[in-house]
């Protein structure tokens, strides 16, 4: 119990001894009761602790509360910034200027799981024998209050216009804090409506710049883009290490590398040949190796906390946020040709009908014969198949052997798998992926579906089988396994699939058994029709979201018992559990699980911070295409219907992408009613119809690069339907149907004619 103060005006080190003692705030009220301040005394306190803080001795906390400068105040807002895998809670100080390093307090998260990392609490602090102690007293909002946007000038004033497509108010700013009109910034919210204001507290910069879209996403989602010293001085040390003892040599094996052309790393690396084993008589043994990230990233260090915090890496058409130091994810751990790199490889025997035989893991170094693009990869094998020269043959310098030593045996092993793969029957979604090219300087070259290779689909199958190998290797040994698990559709989304294949009279029976070929046989039964993509994208979302999780529910769209991610450690924390799990399971060497992991947890966080990166990535394509597309904003572009809603239809531009809303209230003077069923919108008089997966031409009214919204408006102008401000000169007309949606009888017919 601290020592009651002396009554009188205290010194300097008096103040710091009792404000340090204090089991609550201690503002000037309490300090001057605790040393019986009369009224003149009290002026001179204040004058005492304006000098103390002066001289840098103490700081004052939110609510006047005083504590040593770099300490924590007694109580203050904290940002929870890891949960370690033995269950524990970090945080530290929302706000932090002191020349001390931020401090690390423990939580007291007496409800387990209920913080997660990039939480907001309000704590009571306190310094125990083993450290900084924090007592959760509430759980705030999350940083709803930290808005990213624009500024806006009207007259001497400015406003924020918020980034978010989804906000639709701007907010007065208070201050502006040196930036001027047409900056993005980061700004703090306060006040309640309807009178809140924003305080600029960081200038980001020019938001049309470019590398601006993947910078709004990055701090309006929080994501963590910079490393810290401790971190960085870590990964530089782990680098120099030997690669160890006792790995197995497989740098005499031509092991390559298939990426994309732009890819900023290289986790993987597959070879096969012709299996031996009269065992496996017609059969290949192959391997996948995949780099030793968990030799180099050990538990409980500063590389594991920030690769935890942060989940995986996310990529940006122009950038990549690493999950590691790009001293280690872009380098050290990243499969090279020519290089020596430590490797944890999977062993793989597969039949020839492409099912796997055995699996085994070791510890190895490789030393990969070649980096090679996707597209590389496949003109050399279709130039091998037509024995002719072919547009996109591999580079000159390439060693002609290769082809015939490597890639051939790789596909022709692959084609087992894939027939194997085709038995399973997984679901077969052929939806384009989007991809922007940028050129040298940052600017938008082309937005273009990424072409989809045979190429891509072997690595897509080696990385199957190694994970399954993964997964069933740890199950043999009893170890804790990160399953990357995706459950069965619920049935109430099947159900609403059903009412929306009515609408185009496909038949769908509930009653059924739900399997992933289920969905494929409605894909086949409607064939090459205009409204094929709005099926798949519809089928798609009838499933459920894929987690991470110690418990085995298995992978219902890979139609598959056990999977784990064993493949990418560099840009998945699950993958590097996964691979230290197997380094415990079977001895292979340091580097293995601490013992203490909480996968259950690991597994609530890692699933969450995953979903924030797909978010951010989306968000991101979204206004690079909107950028892309200002430059035709008045022109007539061909849409999809993607959306219907009672206040308008969302529509995506044919071949390039990007939501756009067609309101309601500017599809003319007639009522619009909203059909939900049928997921249309029907004119009361007309008949004429809005319905999801109809194709037409509308006008490009508005593309926000910054928030990546479009707008659309009828091909004649916009109409103000309902109210004023129609041209009486212009027709009504509708847009123009460019491919309307088949009907069941025509469909039918259409399917019996192939």
């Amino acid at each position: 119990m601290p020592k009651k103060p002396t009554p009188g005006l205290p010194t300097r080190e008096q103040v710091l001894d009792f404000i340090t003692s204090s089991d609550k705030p201690a503002g000037k009220r309490e300090i001057a009761r605790a040393f019986g301040l009369t009224a003149q005394q009290k002026i001179a306190l204040k004058a005492l602790l304006k000098d103390m803080g002066d001289e840098g001795l103490i700081d004052s906390a939110p609510g006047r509360a005083f504590h040593r400068m770099g300490g924590v105040p007694k109580v203050t807002v904290l940002r929870i910034v890891d949960v370690d895998s033995g269950g524990n809670v970090w945080a530290s100080p929302e706000r932090w200027e002191a020349d001390v390093p931020t401090p690390r307090l423990r939580v007291r998260d007496r409800k387990r799981g209920a913080l997660g990392v990039g939480d907001r609490i309000l704590a009571r602090t306190e310094e125990t024998g083993g450290g900084l102690t924090a007592h959760p007293m509430k759980v705030l909002a999350p940083s709803a209050e930290q808005v990213i946007g624009v500024l806006r000038g009207e007259g001497d004033r400015l406003w924020l216009q918020a980034v978010d497509k989804k906000e639709r108010r701007e907010y007065a700013v208070s201050d502006a804090g040196g930036a001027a009109a047409g900056d993005l910034v980061m700004a703090e919210l306060a006040g309640r409506p309807p009178r809140i204001t924003a305080r600029v507290t960081q200038r980001l910069g020019d938001p049309f710049a470019p590398r601006s879209f993947s910078l709004i996403a990055i701090h309006k989602l929080g994501i963590p883009d910079t490393f810290s010293e401790d971190t960085l001085e870590e990964a530089e040390r782990v680098a120099r290490q030997p690669l160890g003892e006792g790995r197995e040599d497989l740098t005499a094996i031509p092991i390559v590398a298939i990426d994309p052309a732009d890819a900023r790393d290289h986790d993987d690396a597959v070879w096969a040949a012709p299996d031996d084993d009269p065992a496996n008589d017609g059969g290949w043994k192959a391997i996948v190796a995949i780099a030793d990230v968990s030799f180099y990233v050990r538990p409980g260090s500063a590389l594991d906390r920030e690769a935890r915090a942060r989940g995986n890496s996310v990529y940006f058409p122009d950038r990549v946020v690493p999950m590691l130091p790009e001293v280690l994810s872009a380098d050290v751990c990243s499969l090279k040709a020519g290089e020596d790199r430590a490797a944890l490889a999977c062993h793989l025997q597969v039949t020839k009908t492409g099912t796997l035989k055995s699996w085994r893991f070791t510890r190895a170094v490789v030393r990969l014969a070649a980096n090679i693009a996707y597209e590389d990869a496949q003109a050399a094998i279709d130039a091998r198949s037509s024995r002719a020269e072919t547009p996109g043959s591999p580079p000159e310098d390439w060693d002609a052997a290769l082809v015939e030593t490597t890639l051939a045996p790789l596909w022709d092993c692959w084609r087992a798998l894939a027939a194997a793969r085709d038995k399973r029957e997984p679901l077969d979604l052929d939806l384009p992926e989007r991809r922007v090219v940028l050129d040298e300087k940052g600017r938008i070259m082309s937005v273009a579906p990424r072409e989809r290779l045979d190429a891509h689909r072997l690595i897509e199958d080696y990385m199957i089988a190694a994970n399954v190998a993964a997964a069933k290797a740890l199950e043999a040994k009893k170890a804790p396994v990160m399953y990357r698990v995706h459950e069965p559709p619920a049935r109430e989304k099947v159900a609403a699939l059903k009412d929306y294949l009515d609408t185009f009279e496909i038949p769908f029976a509930l009653g059924q058994v739900i399997k992933p070929s289920t969905f494929n046989r409605i894909i086949e039964r409607i064939g090459d029709v205009a409204f094929r993509p709005e099926i798949m994208e519809q089928i798609l979302r009838t499933q459920t979201q894929a987690y991470y999780a110690p418990a085995n529910h298995g992978h219902f769209g890979l139609s598959l018992g056990s999977y784990a991610h064993f493949t990418s450690p560099i840009r998945r924390y699950a993958d590097l559990m996964v691979h230290r799990a197997l380094v415990s399971a079977y001895a292979l060497g340091p580097g293995g699980l601490a013992g203490n992991e909480d996968f259950e947890l690991a597994g609530e966080t890692i699933s969450k911070l995953e979903r924030r990166a797909m978010e951010a990535e989306r968000e991101t394509i979204d206004r690079y295409v909107a950028a892309f597309l200002s430059e035709r904003v008045g022109e007539l572009v061909e849409v999809r219907i993607t959306g219907v809603t009672n206040f308008g239809f969302f529509a995506t531009v044919d071949g390039i992408g990007g939501d756009g809303l067609m309101p309601v209230r500017d599809l003319g003077r007639e009522y619009f009613r909203f059909d939900e069923a049928a997921r249309r919108l029907v004119g009361e008089h007309s008949g004429e119809e809005y319905a999801q997966g109809q194709r037409l031409e509308l006008r490009l009214a508005e593309a926000n690069p910054v928030s990546g919204a479009l707008r659309f408006e009828l091909p004649e102008g916009r109409y103000g339907g309902g109210g004023g401000g129609r041209d009486p000169a212009r027709s009504n007309k509708p847009p123009r149907v460019l491919k309307r949606r088949g009907r069941p009888g025509n469909l039918r017919h259409q399917n019996r004619k192939k």
